[in-house]
């Protein structure tokens, strides 16, 4: 007679419902002999044969048990048999429980889901943590604190191009600069955040930082508000009004005036013997800092400065999964995020445009869920319908496509080899160049790749035609080569117009 395996042969493990309790015994599969299991429930029991592979058995509906075992994991049934449980059943574990996220979760023509995955991909939707740019924040942040822990006045300006998180940062340092103050005993810091397009004029930002100061809501009112604030940091004050004020101006580049005046001001703020202003300048123009850091240099003003580099595919790709790893469904394709991910990364690396894809191609697959249901109202959900690369590409298509791009990949090659150079041309902060500089470039260019480039005067003919075109725009002069030459169309047409060429993909390293 078989000896029957005792508590102490094999870990147990109770699984609830319907579903049948396997002891140790799967370990030993030479045993052929049927044995009695009973439930855990009060239904009746039934027999299952030890050995799987000798005696067939019946299985319960893979979907019943499913839903009669919620706590039972692929690894306690791992850890049940060892690892000696038969590969086909844990591979149907896991189609099913893939089966079922896709399925049973997920319906693109359900309102409150389709809300939920809009919102989540929605500019506006601040996430709990700002991924991918963990050392930006902890330099700003150690800026901040260094300043509050000294009670010493310092100004930093943050430059990088749209949509790299720049804002969103600046959000999440003034949060922890004041959680660090509570933590360490000091006041929190007075914050002033200002967005300086919202301002009727430049000078408004005085009134601002005044109205939030708590010395400066006493003071005179007869003198303007850049002058009070200039007497107030030029005085010692009370012990009571020694908080140490942070002021955040976003949008910086729009306090620009003739004479920089408004800009040079702010700065020099920080540099009053008694001031208490922590300034953090951000703005979108990377060559800002070129144009005006001498000037605040001569005045001893001169601020730290943090660039935010353009989102890498892989950064793009992990602040989308970031986003909708929160839902309880997948809504998207692994692949297709990838491809939103690359084509934006190689187009500009704004995060925002990345969203702005993916909610495109959302209503898409929405859009298509609706028709079906128009033309067959009574037919099922289609298994797997989620958002694919047909849906993301044709997104992609639909905003990054616009005359300017299809005007661009029509062009002769001359001409977009022309293009390239003034792209190229025009990256730093000089905005124009004479004919006579871009058809240098335009021949350099040629002669690298072996190709035999345009005379002169067929030259000057072909920027006029690109001209006519609104791509570049020619000034008025006397001789030819002395016309200047400025590019009408953003970059990042230029790239995602030629990039799938390995030629001008080069070019525009």
């Amino acid at each position: 007679m078989p000896a029957i395996a005792g508590p102490s042969s094999s870990p147990q493990k109770h699984v609830v419902g319907s579903r049948l309790e396997i002891i140790g015994g799967l370990r030993s599969a030479e045993v052929n002999t049927s044995r009695k299991r009973k439930l855990r429930s009060d239904s009746a029991a039934e027999v299952l044969p030890v050995n799987l592979m000798s005696t067939p058995m019946k299985w319960k509906s893979p979907r019943r048990c499913a839903v009669s075992t919620p706590k039972t994991s692929d690894e306690e049934i791992k850890e049940d048999s060892n690892g000696d449980l038969a590969s086909p059943v844990i591979s149907a574990v896991k189609n099913l429980s893939v089966c079922v996220d896709v399925k049973s979760e997920w319906n693109p023509r359900d309102d409150e889901q389709m809300k939920a995955v809009k919102e989540a991909l929605h500019v506006s939707k601040a996430p709990s943590t700002v991924v991918c740019r963990e050392d930006e924040q902890r330099r700003v942040f150690e800026f901040v604190k260094g300043c509050m822990k000294q009670k010493k006045a310092g100004s930093l300006y943050i430059c990088g191009c749209p949509g790299t998180g720049k804002s969103l940062s600046m959000e999440k340092v003034r949060q922890q600069a004041e959680e660090w103050a509570k933590q360490a005993g000091l006041p929190c810091p007075e914050t002033v955040s200002v967005n300086c397009t919202s301002l009727t004029k430049t000078t408004d930002i005085f009134s601002k930082i005044l109205g939030k100061s708590e010395s400066g809501r006493k003071a005179n009112a007869s003198s303007s508000p850049l002058q009070q604030l200039q007497s107030l940091y030029s005085q010692k004050q009370q012990q009571s009004s020694s908080k140490m004020m942070l002021i955040i101006a976003d949008e910086m580049d729009y306090l620009i005036t003739r004479d920089r005046g408004v800009l040079h001001e702010l700065f020099m703020l920080t540099t009053l013997p008694f001031s208490r202003c922590i300034l953090i300048g951000v703005a979108n123009a990377i060559d800002l800092a070129d144009r005006f850091l001498p000037k605040l240099k001569s005045l001893n003003c001169k601020p730290v400065v943090v660039t935010f580099r353009a989102y890498s595919k892989e950064q793009i790709l992990r602040i989308l999964q970031e986003r909708l790893v929160a839902l309880p469904f997948v809504a998207f394709q692994s692949n297709a995020l990838e491809i939103c991910a690359r084509k934006v990364s190689a187009a500009s690396g704004d995060m925002r445009k990345a969203l702005c894809v993916c909610r495109s191609a959302l209503e898409i697959l929405e859009i298509e869920a609706r028709g079906s249901i128009d033309q067959e109202p009574q037919s099922p959900v289609p298994e797997c319908q989620v958002v694919k690369m047909n849906h993301m590409l044709a997104a992609l298509s639909k905003t990054f496509k616009s005359p300017v791009v299809d005007t661009i990949q029509s062009l002769p090659q001359h001409q977009q080899i022309i293009v390239c150079s003034a792209a190229k041309a025009f990256r730093g902060s000089k905005k124009d160049r004479t004919i006579a500089e871009l058809n240098k470039l335009y021949v350099e260019i040629c002669k690298s790749s072996m190709i035999t480039p345009a005379g002169i005067t067929e030259f000057t003919n072909m920027c006029t035609v690109l001209n006519d075109q609104g791509i570049l725009k020619l000034s008025q002069a006397r001789d030819d080569k002395l016309r200047r030459v400025s590019l009408r169309v953003d970059e990042a047409d230029i790239t995602f117009a030629l990039k799938e060429i390995r030629f001008f993909r080069n070019c525009l390293l």
